[in-house]
């Protein structure tokens, strides 16, 4: 006897929308002092590596190229690694705009 994992064709994802894996540096705060890199990033929210810990459920200003600083809430966090969720979509424009430009492939 023997067994297999398999993976479903179709996952069920809670995500509003995909996101695209990208090498971003950037800071957070409204005074920049904060540096952090975005690993992927969709037009509802973007995944982080900091070098200091985040606390889920605050708040946090992020100065994305291109688009300056935009709001987002911490909705999880796990050591140096975080998942945030902006206040505002970003402009599909601008999203695409940061996306071609910073891609990883």
């Amino acid at each position: 006897m023997f067994a297999a994992d398999f993976e479903p064709a179709e996952r069920d994802s809670r995500r509003r929308a995909p996101r695209a894996p990208v090498s971003l540096d950037i800071s957070i705060g409204k005074t920049r002092r904060t540096l952090c890199k975005v690993v992927d990033i969709s037009v509802n929210g973007a995944r982080l590596q900091t070098y200091s810990a985040l606390k889920r459920g605050t708040s946090i200003w992020l100065n994305l190229p291109r688009i300056g600083q935009v709001v987002a809430d911490v909705m999880w966090a796990d050591d140096y690694t975080a998942g945030c969720q902006f206040r505002t979509p970003l402009p599909i424009d601008m999203f695409e705009a940061l996306v071609g430009e910073d891609a990883v492939t």
